[in-house]
């Protein structure tokens, strides 16, 4: 197994923002997490990737125990978040966003050509890789977070949210991509909103509410899920 948290509590103040969940990524997985605004998704990852400290229960990655391991050490090992709004530093270049996804890699002899690798999937970064990353559309923002994911030599990547604010035509390039990303071999603990594409696209999902689990199961069961499609695909 990849990924286990298990009985996972995180409060903020009185907030209990996440109780009790449990889930699981195996190797090669798409893992997707649903729930609407508030229901803890976003809070989950952060716990899972150690810029939130859980009051309760444990995250294994590989076999180890990462529960308390340091973020640095779990970027290092391969568990990589893309979080929601991207977080591009627009007064950089491009490239220098690019680099900082690299910035914890001990093996840099490959970067060279990974790097390049990026700019011929991206054409629209590789021509303006010198200018200040502000001059990018919401789209080509969020490419570039997913590239600077990338260079990390994530094992799991992490997507908080990725086809949000996007107009369709990117949203479906972005699930493209995603696909592409597990067809070569990453695994993807997705969060996302919208419910019909994501379950599309994963082996399995889990669905949060007021930071409970209350569904979990194969993607086309929870697709075919009436409750599911009242609540989030507008069914009914």
């Amino acid at each position: 197994m990849l990924l286990e948290v298990n009985d996972l509590d995180l409060r903020y103040g009185r907030t209990h923002a996440v109780a009790g969940v449990s889930l699981k990524v195996q190797e090669g997985e798409i893992v997707a997490v649903l729930g609407a605004n508030g229901a803890g998704k976003s809070s989950l990852l952060k716990a899972v990737l150690g810029t939130v400290k859980p009051a309760g229960g444990s995250i294994r990655f590989s076999g180890a125990d990462i529960t308390t391991s340091p973020v640095p050490h779990r970027i290092r090992n391969g568990l990589v978040l893309v979080p929601e709004g991207r977080r591009i530093l627009v007064s950089m270049t491009i490239h220098e966003n690019l680099l900082l996804g690299a910035g914890l890699r001990e093996d840099r002899t490959t970067l060279p050509r990974e790097i390049d690798a990026i700019y011929d999937r991206f054409s629209n970064l590789a021509a303006r890789r010198d200018m200040p990353a502000a001059v990018l559309s919401g789209g080509e923002q969020q490419m570039l977070a997913i590239g600077r994911a990338m260079l990390a030599k994530p094992r799991l990547m992490m997507l908080d949210e990725p086809s949000l604010g996007l107009s369709p035509l990117l949203v479906d390039r972005v699930f493209s991509l995603l696909h592409e990303l597990n067809t070569n071999g990453m695994s993807l603990l997705l969060v996302e909103q919208n419910t019909r594409k994501t379950l599309e696209l994963a082996s399995r999902g889990y669905v949060l509410e007021l930071g409970r689990m209350v569904m979990a199961g194969p993607a086309d069961a929870l697709l075919a899920d009436e409750g599911l499609q009242r609540a989030y695909l507008g069914a009914g």
